[in-house]
């Protein structure tokens, strides 16, 4: 199992310290980076608009001098489901090409008073569903970025942008990161906004984000949500605890991650850390069923317009998904699946980690390295959907490769608010797998 390595240049803490040292001009940054991004994305193909030049030197400009927030000067990447004022947002579909939304996102709003700068958008799957997009994948030639965050994931793994937003709702944001060998981190349901944020699925669709380190996201979120994500320093003498799970009710381990999984493990056990093997409860598997269900009732009411009036205009993959949901899942198996998330996420706050010992749990963040390009496919969500439907943070935590040279992101779940924790877990296996950083 190779180890996989990450560019080792500036990163945002670096850079805010550069900034407010005055040896790093915000405007030379703005430029910076729009130069690389002008670079590569005809190649990488991450982003469907981009601030003019001039537009992005003065946002950074005025971001430096008059909103010194933590982010201030940053350059952020925004995934195109997310409404901003000053860039178009399609939604990932031609339906909506050219749409200038009246007002920011509540998350772009968030950004910009931490002083960030939204310097461009960034490709979404149709809808945020699983019609690929044109990005490629920058750390695995041939082979797709995943979805359906794929142009925040690849703009970060190829360092064009050091923070990105994406979103989840199945495995939208993990499953990428994980392909691509970025930092992808979807937060406790509910502590970033998702006012403005074109809705699939009310009751799982969430705010994620993709950095290049696991502090880096720590970072990002703390600026943007305004509460503490890194760990209490008190916090920090105490050791993770690790549950390795190496069994699940939706099908066995590929070879390349259950390789993976044992090699993480074996890592953390010679540096002393405490990793224990344990089982999914048995509510996982009617848990993850539910997922589905939850998802599809929602997605045909979010949608309902455009599949009504618009269904030609539709991919076949989405239109076809939509009409199968509509026709299968009734309002009596949406209120069955919804008392089956709330048993289960009772069921996860009570006993899902304290009862086996551990903190956090060890997982593949995807089912394997991302499927070629010919395949047609952003890879399935088989590995994300139980812990999105549960609210719980997940990190995805790059470092390994598989048998072809593709990155494995393996992921760290933690339990529901205990972000900190999760995130902090999440940077001792980074340093484990990444220890040239």
């Amino acid at each position: 199992m190779e180890t996989h390595k990450h560019r080792d240049d500036s990163t945002p803490p670096n850079t805010i310290a550069r900034l407010a040292a005055g040896t790093l001009d915000a405007a030379t940054l703005a430029d910076d980076t729009l130069a690389r991004i002008g670079a590569q994305e005809a190649a990488l193909g991450a982003f469907t608009a981009l601030l003019p030049r001039d537009v992005a030197r003065r946002e950074a400009a005025t971001s430096q001098h008059e909103r010194r927030g933590p982010l201030h000067g940053l350059p952020v990447a925004v995934k195109d489901i997310v409404d901003t004022a000053a860039l178009p947002t399609a939604y990932g579909s031609p339906l909506h090409a050219g749409h200038r939304p009246r007002s920011d996102a509540a998350l772009v709003g968030a950004i910009r008073r931490a002083g960030g700068v939204v310097v461009g958008k960034t490709t979404s799957t149709e809808f945020a569903y699983l019609h690929p997009t044109a990005t490629r994948n920058p750390n695995a030639a041939g082979r797709t970025p995943g979805g359906s965050s794929a142009g925040s994931a690849a703009a970060v793994a190829a360092g064009l942008v050091e923070l990105a937003i994406g979103t989840q709702t199945g495995g939208s944001v993990i499953r990428p990161a994980s392909y691509c060998g970025a930092v992808g981190y979807k937060p406790s349901f509910g502590w970033l906004p998702t006012a403005g944020v074109r809705c699939f699925s009310w009751s799982l669709d969430t705010v994620g984000l993709f950095t290049r380190c696991v502090a880096d996201a720590a970072f990002f979120a703390q600026a943007l949500a305004g509460r503490r994500f890194a760990a209490a320093a008190s916090a920090s003498t105490v050791a993770p605890r690790f549950g390795l799970v190496t069994e699940y009710p939706w099908g066995a381990l590929s070879p390349a991650m259950a390789a993976a999984l044992q090699e993480a493990a074996a890592r953390l056990r010679a540096a002393g850390h405490t990793v224990k093997e344990v089982r999914l409860p048995a509510w996982a598997g009617a848990a993850f069923e539910a997922q589905a269900s939850v998802q599809g009732w929602e997605a045909v009411r979010a949608l309902h317009t455009e599949l009504a009036q618009h269904a030609d205009a539709l991919s076949p993959l989405l239109r076809d998904y939509l009409r199968e949901a509509a026709a299968t899942i009734g309002d009596a198996d949406y209120d069955a699946a919804q008392r089956t998330a709330d048993a289960a996420r009772e069921a996860m706050a009570e006993d899902g980690l304290a009862a086996h010992g551990v903190d956090v749990l060890l997982t593949p963040g995807a089912p394997d390295e991302a499927p070629l390009l010919s395949e047609h496919s952003t890879g399935a969500a088989s590995y994300n959907r139980l812990w999105t439907l549960l609210g719980v943070p997940c990190v995805s935590v790059p470092g390994l490769r598989g048998p072809h040279g593709a990155p494995l992101g393996l992921q760290v779940i933690g339990a529901r608010g205990a972000d900190a924790e999760c995130l902090r877990a999440a940077a001792v296996l980074e340093a484990l797998l990444q220890p040239q950083r």
